[in-house]
């Protein structure tokens, strides 16, 4: 996989990723700020990290503590979840491929739907003991954070801060907690392939570096840097399709290293499982036709139930020919 050489190269180059500070969103002068900056991150890059955002920091560091003690239980505990029916709401599943390419993937996860977070929490797992509710105060958390930053990012489109507010806080809500264990081969190994996310807009909150994005304006390969407290924020597919390509749904992919295991927790946001995302007729006119066909999570469901994650994207299948 061409995705993979040049990889220490690669490392040693970082992205200038934006750092929105979101304290005082809600003073008019202040959002305005909040507005342009997280629009022109949209633009640029795709993708952006938050500070101030209101989820504390023990609750962050809570929800790291539980997955890592999560992945640390015996076997036999964790294989009762496992499956690779990707309809399941709770499922534990690994990417570690052997064989089949020449780079491997290097990843265990948990995922499970999350909001609204009563109907799903007594699928999650019951051990460690405080999993749900650790896990689930950073899941409401993050749930709130995300309909705060879609109304801030569609405000930026010109379509108002309540556009999709009642349809996000409705919606679907997935949390992806990930195990990226110390690898051996680390310069053969990719902890997650180059993707980009279907969903609206995805949270991601990490216990180290290791996620990459392909800059859109070089067409390489650049690291995130960490920044304690921050949240990465990144736009999905479904908010392209909305955009109506304005803002593109960012590339990225995930390192591992042959020192220390790696914990990160996406928390991935769009609509209800059967709402059609289409793009919003006020950004469609002669210049900038409708370039997207409408879709749901489920038809992101049944793409993934037919498809290679690594051979093929999702956001391919939505774009119009003639546009």
């Amino acid at each position: 996989m061409a995705d993979n050489y040049n990889k220490k190269e690669e490392e040693a180059q970082t992205a200038n990723v934006p750092v929105i500070d979101m304290n005082g969103m809600h003073d008019p002068a202040i959002r305005h700020r909040i507005v342009n900056d997280i629009s022109k991150a949209c633009l640029s890059y795709g993708i952006f990290q938050v500070v101030n955002h209101g989820i504390s920091e023990s609750v962050m560091d809570e929800a790291l503590s539980v997955g890592f003690r999560f992945f640390e239980l015996p076997t036999m505990e964790k294989v009762k979840l496992i499956s690779n029916d990707v309809y399941k709401p709770v499922r534990y599943g690994s990417s570690i491929k052997d064989g089949e390419d020449k780079v491997q993937f290097w990843r265990v996860f948990l995922k499970h739907y999350a909001n609204p977070l009563e109907e799903w929490i007594n699928l999650w797992p019951d051990t460690p003991q405080d999993y749900r509710e650790k896990m689930g105060k950073y899941s409401n958390e993050a749930q709130k954070l995300a309909t705060k930053i879609m109304g801030l990012i569609t405000e930026g489109l010109g379509l108002g801060p309540k556009y999709l507010t009642n349809k996000m806080e409705k919606g679907m809500q997935v949390i992806f907690a990930n195990c990226y264990p110390p690898c051996p081969q680390p310069e053969l190994t990719l902890g997650l392939a180059p993707h980009s996310d279907y969903s609206c807009l995805t949270i991601l909150h990490q216990s180290s570096p290791g996620l990459q994005i392909l800059d859109s304006n070089d067409k390489k390969w650049k690291g995130i840097p960490s920044i304690e407290g921050a949240l990465m924020v990144n736009v999905g597919d479904h908010l392209e399709v909305l955009s109506n390509g304005r803002y593109t749904s960012v590339k990225h992919r995930v390192m591992v290293n042959s020192e220390s295991t790696r914990i990160s927790i996406a928390s991935l946001h769009s609509m209800g499982m059967d709402e059609k995302m289409e793009t919003a007729k006020e950004l469609i006119d002669q210049k900038h036709p409708k370039a997207y066909k409408e879709s749901s999570f489920g038809d992101f469901l049944n793409f993934l139930a037919h498809n290679d994650f690594v051979k093929k994207n999702f956001i391919d299948t939505l774009r119009l020919d003639d546009a």
